[in-house]
């Protein structure tokens, strides 16, 4: 990123635009890539409260009277007769007026050959149109792993705490990947606070500061889930798939040549589970977990709002990778974009285009975990290899699966399960979902509440039969997706997936 801002001031680019929430280590930045260009010694920066004052100065020698008004400072930049790079910070919010504009115009016409330069510091990208032609933006990025490593030492040295063994230090490092400079170091000093020193222990403050950071977003969701795989029933060759990939996003694994995964799509039947795997993944690859609600991203009060949304929480996701970013019900998020033309303006179909670019796109660890109950409503584009590195298809369990659920679901409410046969419940939920057999199981549980009892078998027999199983109220929608699926998708059981292997 340096390299660049330096070949950008060498070339005397006249407008560069830097998106970031970080002045001063921004600042910084601009001023060494000054230093460095060595066409630029002089750096000035401007604030609405300051005006212009020269970097490095103290403010009394170094200000310039009456440049508080953006019109007044840009005049002064263009007939400063020496070269220089001049920093305006939060000047967004006077883009809107003509006359700012036109000063902004009349600077770059005036800078060729001058090797001035201006720097535009926000934290919010909004280039007026008159001036998309001329500016170049750029996106400073978040403090990397070395440099938390120097602020988690620098901390170290200001407690005087000499001794922290590297599989802690690797992990508070990790867990404050996505925070800025500034959010590292007071979440450092808030760990270490709390104990008189920083451990292991300390690496939950550090992932609870990440959760604000998700939550000050608004469009994702950082989700915690107590269940682990073990508490999901049947799905094995799923599982399996996921066990194998629970090392992949370690160094370890890129040293053996494995390339990163993308991610995987859950199709099935609803209430086969599909959610409760996303969420157990991140127990199990013990990776934050990331939902991604599509309904907060649309926004029509400003037009090109929404894909700003999609930009930042992507934007995001990607700051705090290695992270899984789930979309749960991917069909309903993208039902509407082929015809979004007639309904949005055309707003689903650059939603969908931009997500897809940087689905194929993607360098950063961001494996994007999604979930679809109809797949003839969901876009081929989604379908094709690169996309997904797998598509499981997720089917009605069957009667050893139906077991296993019926133990799982009861062994949650009641330490003793053997009062009841498995067997016999396995066979009377023929056709049922995983969602279906819980809520039998806790219908069986209000019954017998309600008459001040404990629950028995043949209450949850009685809660099976009075049930009208989604496999026969949408019969035709159940058949049509498991044709779908039988010659496109991986099955996730382990008994299907067998017999396709022998078949073949």
């Amino acid at each position: 990123m340096s390299d660049e801002l330096v070949t950008l001031l060498k070339a005397q680019y006249p407008l560069i635009y830097v998106v970031t929430p970080e002045e001063e280590r921004a600042e910084q930045w601009v001023v060494q890539a000054a230093q460095e260009s060595r066409v630029a010694p002089r750096v000035f920066t401007w604030t609405v409260t300051h005006g212009l004052l020269e970097y490095g100065h103290p403010r009394t020698n170094s200000q310039h009277h009456n440049t508080v008004s953006p019109e007044t400072a840009l005049d002064w930049v263009i007939r400063h007769k020496e070269a220089g790079v001049f920093i305006f910070k939060d000047l967004h919010p006077f883009t809107d007026s003509p006359a700012v504009n036109r000063w902004l115009r009349d600077a770059v016409a005036s800078f060729r050959g001058t090797r001035k330069t201006v720097i535009l510091l926000s934290p919010v990208l909004q280039v007026p149109v008159e001036l998309e032609k001329e500016v170049v933006v750029l996106d400073f990025a978040l403090p990397s792993v070395v440099q938390l490593g120097d602020v988690l030492a620098q901390q170290l040295a200001l407690v005087k705490q000499t001794r922290l063994d590297r599989g802690t230090k690797e992990k508070l490092i990790a867990a404050a990947q996505g925070l800025t400079q500034d959010e590292a170091e007071k979440v450092f000093r808030k760990a270490q606070v709390r104990s008189g020193r920083l451990t292991e222990a300390e690496v939950a403050v550090v992932v609870a500061e990440k959760k604000q950071l998700i939550r000050r977003n608004g469009i994702l969701e950082y989700i915690e889930e107590e269940a682990t795989l073990e508490q999901v029933g049947g799905l094995d060759e799923l599982k399996r798939w996921l066990r194998q990939r629970s090392q992949a996003f370690t160094e370890r694994a890129r040293l053996y040549g494995l390339p990163q995964p993308k991610g995987m799509l859950i199709l099935g039947v609803p209430g086969c589970g599909k959610s409760l795997i996303a969420k157990t993944t991140s127990r199990l690859w013990e990776l934050p977990l990331l939902r991604l609600d599509m309904g907060r991203i649309y926004d029509g009060s400003t037009v090109g709002r929404s894909e700003a949304n999609l930009r930042s929480a992507l934007k995001t996701a990607e700051s705090i990778a290695p992270v899984i970013l789930f979309i749960d019900e991917l069909d309903k998020a993208f039902a509407g974009s082929a015809g979004s033309a007639d309904s949005d303006g055309g707003t689903s179909s650059r939603i969908f285009g931009s997500f897809l670019t940087w689905m194929q796109d993607k360098s950063s660890p961001v494996f994007v975990m999604a979930t679809a109950n109809r797949v003839d409503k969901l876009p081929g584009e989604f379908l094709r290899k690169g996309r997904f590195d797998e598509i499981f298809f997720v089917d009605l369990p069957n009667q050893e699966e139906r077991r296993e659920i019926f133990r799982i679901h009861l062994a949650q409410r009641r330490p003793e399960i053997d009062r009841f046969d498995l067997e016999q419940l396995a066979k009377v939920s023929d056709g049922f979902s995983g969602a279906e057999i819980e809520q039998a199981v806790i219908a069986a549980m209000y019954d017998a509440f309600a008459q001040d009892r404990e629950f028995t078998q043949l209450d949850i027999i009685a809660a099976v039969k009075a049930t009208l199983p989604l496999s026969r109220t949408m019969t035709e929608q159940v058949t049509a997706l498991r044709d779908w699926a039988k010659q496109r998708a991986r099955p996730a059981a382990a008994s299907v997936a067998e017999y396709q292997r022998l078949e073949f």
